[in-house]
């Protein structure tokens, strides 16, 4: 989808914040150095600290989210602000923006529409919570197989975005799972994603994580299940109807095998089983079928619809 090469680009860095108030004024001045034509708007997600005192004090625009969660403050930033090119990092100072230029330079040369942190290369040992690291892995390789992808950090917070990118991008996560949604949306959409890995400090002393490893995970884990459901239908309902048709020729063996050998069927109650277990087997496949084609379908649509006013705003105005 990336195509045009940026030239003097309108740059917007968002940043999302929920009780940064140790951080954020560094996080802003760090980007203000780096960034310095940049426009710098910090979003406050109800904070009860000084975080939006600290900002705007730090030449920040500050707006607010008054729906609690990452997700909702995500959706709000894409909606509100409309740059060339939108520059997403958290405002707790664990990404350096010094590599900022590295997850812009694909973006600014046609290469990419969303490019992302990947974390797991350089870090400080406290940097990652228990399990943090595992289920990154395990979600990561669930998706590269759903989507024949090669993403390696699925929860990078520091991201950039083409301003097409970011419109056509729905989010719908309320919480912490943003940037599962975030990937897996743009994965769908035939976005080019590219990582390009950077350092992750771990937080400074005082300051603490919002994370919760269990149920955040969870979420992650309940968006990832709903969008490969949704996105993904042939892929998830064939996967269950294998899981049916199994057990249902299992079961079925002996029947046949009775009816083969003696031309009469004792387990009648196997099957009875073995028979609605194919059947669903043979339904939960067709679901798949007829959603995966609506999919295909409503996908030409969005295109199509995303393809017109590029195309007139592309046009040389009349004389």
């Amino acid at each position: 989808m990336a195509s045009e090469i940026l030239t003097n680009p309108d740059i917007a860095v968002l940043i999302p914040c929920y009780q940064e108030e140790q951080t954020i004024g560094k996080v802003i001045a760090d980007f203000r150095r780096v960034l310095p034509k940049a426009r710098i708007f910090v979003y406050d997600n109800n904070c009860t600290d000084a975080t939006a005192e600290i900002a705007r004090k730090a030449g920040a625009m500050v707006r607010r989210e008054k729906r609690q969660g990452k997700g909702f403050v995500v959706a709000t930033m894409f909606e509100q602000v409309d740059a060339d090119v939108l520059v997403m990092v958290d405002g707790d100072d664990t990404y350096e923006a010094e590599a900022v230029s590295a997850l812009l330079e694909p973006i600014l040369k046609g290469d990419a529409d969303m490019t992302a942190a990947a974390r797991l290369q350089t870090y400080e040992d406290k940097s990652f919570r228990p399990f943090h690291l595992l289920g990154n892995k395990l979600i990561c390789g669930i998706i590269n197989w759903a989507f024949h992808s090669r993403i390696s950090d699925i929860f990078s917070g520091y991201r950039a975005f083409t301003r097409e990118a970011a419109a056509q991008i729905p989010i719908t996560a309320a919480g912490f799972d943003v940037e599962t949604e975030l990937t897996l949306q743009a994965l769908y959409r035939g976005f080019v994603i590219k990582e390009i890995p950077a350092p992750y400090r771990a937080r400074p002393e005082g300051s603490f994580s919002k994370l919760r490893t269990f149920s955040d995970g969870l979420a992650v884990m309940l968006k990832l299940f709903l969008i490969l459901k949704s996105y993904k239908p042939l892929t998830f309902f064939g996967l269950c109807s294998i899981a049916l048709v199994v057990p249902g020729l299992a079961v079925g063996f002996r029947p046949v095998y009775e009816y083969i050998t003696e031309r009469y069927v004792y387990a009648v109650p196997s099957a009875v089983l073995a028979a609605f277990l194919i059947m669903l087997s043979f339904f939960t496949l067709g679901l798949g079928l007829i959603l995966n084609s609506t999919n295909l379908r409503l996908l030409e649509l969005e295109k199509l619809i995303c393809k017109r006013p590029a195309q007139r705003s592309s046009r040389d105005p009349k004389p």
